[in-house]
């Protein structure tokens, strides 16, 4: 008893300490956001400072909150249509038999492989084409079809969803989209939680994108306007800072909701898969 006792404190102090390292980088970075940008490059310090308000002055006058907003447009409209778009596509290859199946999974796989950056130019190409250079549509429509996405909710759903609680709902009469809304989605919540936590996280922190497809101040997503955020003079690395700190709001309040489904579901995942 003795031993697991001091088992158990030292696993703590140990998880402690860890804690500890994770957050204080955080603690730095509102410390800094209430800095002068001059102090910031004399040193660090845990001591906050009076600037604060000066720099969220600074921050609100470059109308940071039109980025903020474009950035919850951008970031909500794709975990929502990725989330819809990767759980229909995922239950349709893990649970009907069709030609091509095996095939379209293996081409979804491939294009997991290929890195974005190979392709960049060919996407603005078809974004002017399409006349959608210089708004948000770039960042949104093409993000909805994820084969990341496809790939985690099929795995999921083949190896979570037995068939045989499928056939009795078609045997009690309901049809495709009613199984699919009152069998299937209840039992995936999990890893569609994940899915969207990732996507959400993904997509509001996204930087090459947005910074060739959006060309227009009014536009910019929260990554851009913090890159732009200096006054006429001088780099203005304590707004930025203050920019960023209020940039990462919702991802905290995000994963505090949904952290215990998150959790959830990876681990879910790892064991079925």
């Amino acid at each position: 008893m003795k031993f697991n006792r001091k088992k158990s404190i030292a696993l703590y102090v140990i998880l402690g300490i860890v804690a500890l390292i994770c957050i204080l980088p955080f603690y730095m970075m509102l410390t800094m956001s209430t800095q002068y940008t001059e102090d910031i490059y004399k040193g660090i310090t845990l001591l906050p400072g009076k600037y604060l308000l000066d720099n969220l002055k600074t921050v609100f006058n470059a109308h940071f909150e039109v980025y903020y907003r474009n950035s919850l447009i951008v970031s909500l409209s794709t975990t929502v249509l990725s989330a819809i778009v990767s759980t229909l596509c995922g239950y349709g290859l893990a649970k009907y038999k069709f030609p091509g199946r095996s095939f379209i999974f293996g081409f979804i796989m491939v294009t997991m492989m290929i890195p974005t950056q190979l392709g960049l130019v060919a996407f603005v190409v078809e974004m002017k084409h399409f006349g959608w250079m210089g708004t948000l549509l770039p960042l949104i429509i093409p993000s909805a079809a994820s084969g990341f996405g496809v790939y985690w909710m099929r795995n999921y759903i083949d190896s979570g969803i037995p068939t045989e609680l499928l056939e009795s709902g078609r045997i009690d009469g309901a049809g495709e989209f009613r199984i699919l809304g009152s069998i299937v989605v209840p039992c995936i919540k999990p890893a569609v939680m994940s899915l969207s936590l990732m996507n959400f996280v993904t997509s509001w922190n996204s930087y090459l994108l947005p910074l060739i497809v959006l060309n227009k101040n009014e536009t910019y997503t929260v990554p851009i306007g913090i890159v732009n955020l200096n006054s006429a003079y001088r780099n203005d690395l304590a707004a930025k800072i203050t920019a960023l700190s209020i940039g990462i709001i919702p991802l905290l309040i995000l994963f505090l909701l949904t952290s215990k489904s998150f959790i959830k579901g990876i681990t879910m995942g790892a064991v079925k898969g």
